[in-house]
């Protein structure tokens, strides 16, 4: 239909029940652009994901911006690109509200400081497919059609003019984009040749703005990254050249020093390091193994049938911890539990601050021992377990410490951060601890390392609420609401944005397909995250969304596992 037809449809609804605006459903030739009305909100009130608007153009016309995509990494850097166009130039055009609820706005998923792949800029060989919010105006529950069509023929075409036009794109600025992904992507992947965890590239700026925004601090209060020269490494990278920055090492590394000298935003800059960064974020060639994960403890999670006698055993009154489950976990059993969940997915790098970590979980000092003795202390704490990790399964540990200096003796590298930073202080740990005269004692019974594989059940996830219907919706990052209950995603602190959670939410109910109570959790995990490679994130959805963005299969994974009615069985060792 020709766009007039459009504007003949929204004058009839003038000053009618907001209902009326469901009469625009269809599909609108603006010349330039289609203009696909999906879904309405019946209401003004309702929350951008619930309308669907989309907007399709041919990549083969010459005024439109086509870059050539030479590989996978950079389709979804140029599709974030664009979608950082398209949010700039919402916001400018029709970034206020102007009636009732979201009345006014034109809005697309947010994107933060990393480049990810989006379900709200959709390219294929012929389309690029923008999917906005188009809040269309009310007064109370009144059409108001005259703001409506100013947004609709006026806004949304210079939206979609300044976000697509070859002319209104700085190239530069795109190739950039492109290049520091692609140059990034290599860097993560050197690491595992390198033998490294993780690498800061001299000159990074790592704090933030603030304790409430990843943008980074002023270049003229923020201190540059420098290297220690005896763990600094140079790497050639396809687009920018040789860079030189800090190589963290496989094995167990420390992270020390005094307090707000950088130890913590040191360890941020490394959990985040799963991401690629978008120029000018200050951490674009700050990289970590893929599959690191940030480990804390966090009392209240549920715990279903999770092997943690690694680190915790002979309860008293005979509670079994081979497959321990509980729906109150303590600050040491939520730790223990998810080192071991993460362990089971295949994390191979953990990372911990102390001031997030179960004390008792961590260490049993030597006054301690003396005093309590291991006979009456179930806990077999991770100083005498972090090593065992690394011998025989592979598994590196990078730990913030800023009292505990037992950990010298278990450590392959100490790095102390003074304001902000970093010196190599291995040696120097190393002789204070082989010096000392009174050490604590080894708790470990050492057994060999073992991981119980869980197969989940598919009945035991269920997204209906309590009328019967399908209810998955997440309205913060850090939580859930799944059917009857609520996911608590708190200590799942490598979850950057809200469109990964809602992706994930989603994620959750497709993955029953695969649950025939044979696979495990893993190998589920890894059916679903290679439908989505496939496929794109449209796979995990019957309904078409612009609000996904690509999450990693741990963190499904760890959402799972705080589903309070996840029910699992424990795989049977062969």
């Amino acid at each position: 239909m020709d766009k007039q037809i459009l504007r003949n449809k929204l004058t009839s609804t003038d000053g009618k029940d907001y209902g009326s605006y469901q009469s625009l459903l269809g599909t609108y030739d603006y010349g330039l652009f289609r203009l696909i009305i999906q879904q309405i909100p019946k209401d003004p009130y309702a929350p951008p994901h619930t309308g669907i608007y989309r907007i399709q153009v041919k990549r083969n016309k010459e005024q439109i911006i086509n870059h050539k995509i030479a590989n996978k990494i950079q389709e979804i850097a140029f599709r974030d690109f664009l979608a950082r166009q398209f949010s700039k130039a919402s916001e400018r055009f029709a970034g206020s509200i102007r009636g009732t609820g979201y009345s006014g706005l034109i809005t697309i998923n947010k994107p933060g400081q990393s480049i990810l792949e989006r379900s709200c800029v959709v390219i294929d060989d012929d389309l690029i497919e923008i999917r906005c919010f188009i809040g269309l105006p009310a007064i109370g529950r009144k059409v108001t059609a005259g703001i409506a069509e100013q947004m609709l023929f006026n806004e949304l075409p210079e939206i979609v003019e300044q976000s697509l036009l070859k002319k209104n794109i700085d190239v530069p600025s795109l190739i950039k984009h492109l290049d520091i992904a692609e140059d990034s992507q290599f860097l993560r992947n050197k690491l595992v040749e390198l033998g490294l965890v993780s690498f800061i590239a001299d000159q990074s700026i790592l704090p933030r703005f603030n304790g409430t925004s990843e943008k980074p601090m002023s270049s003229a209060n923020a201190i540059p990254f420098k290297s220690p020269e005896s763990l600094t490494v140079e790497i050639d990278l396809p687009h920018l050249g040789k860079i030189r920055g800090m190589g963290i090492p496989v094995g167990v590394t420390l992270i020390v020093g005094g307090g707000y000298h950088g130890k913590s935003t040191l360890l941020n800059a490394l959990e985040l390091g799963i991401y690629d960064h978008i120029p000018g974020d200050g951490r674009e060639f700050c990289v970590s193994l893929p599959k690191s994960v940030k480990i804390r403890a966090y009392s209240g999670r549920n715990i279903e049938k999770t092997d943690i006698s690694q680190f915790i055993k002979n309860l008293p009154f005979q509670k079994e911890t081979t497959a321990f489950s509980t729906q109150n976990a303590s600050g040491s059993t939520s730790q223990a539990a998810n080192i071991m969940e993460a362990v089971e997915v295949g994390a191979d790098v953990l990372l911990m601050d102390e001031d997030t970590c179960a004390t008792n979980l961590m260490i049993r000092d030597m006054k301690m021992q003396k005093l309590v003795n291991k006979n009456d202390e179930p806990i077999t704490t991770f100083i005498d377990k972090v090593r065992q990790f690394y011998l025989e399964n592979n598994i590196s540990t990078v730990l913030v410490l800023g009292g505990v200096g037992d950990y010298f003796d278990v450590a392959d590298n100490v790095i102390q951060m003074i304001k902000y930073e970093p010196f190599d202080v291995t040696e120097a740990a190393h002789r204070i601890a082989a010096d000392l005269p009174f050490k604590r004692e080894t708790e470990d019974d050492v057994y060999p390392f073992t991981i119980r594989e869980r197969i989940p059940f598919a009945k035991s996830i269920d997204p209906t609420n309590k009328y019967g219907k399908f209810s998955v919706y997440a309205k913060e990052t850090h939580r859930i609401n799944f059917g009857k209950t609520v996911i608590d995603l708190t200590d799942l602190e490598q979850l950057i944005e809200l469109s990964q959670t809602k992706a994930i939410a989603f994620a959750i109910e497709y993955a029953k397909k695969y649950m025939n109570n044979d696979r495990t959790l893993r190998e589920i995990i890894d059916l679903v995250s290679e439908d989505i490679k496939m496929n794109g994130l449209d796979i995990i959805s019957p309904r078409i969304s612009g609000n996904f963005a690509w999450f990693r299969g741990l963190e499904l994974a760890f959402t799972m596992n705080r589903l309070r009615e996840l029910d699992v069985v424990q795989k049977k060792n062969s």
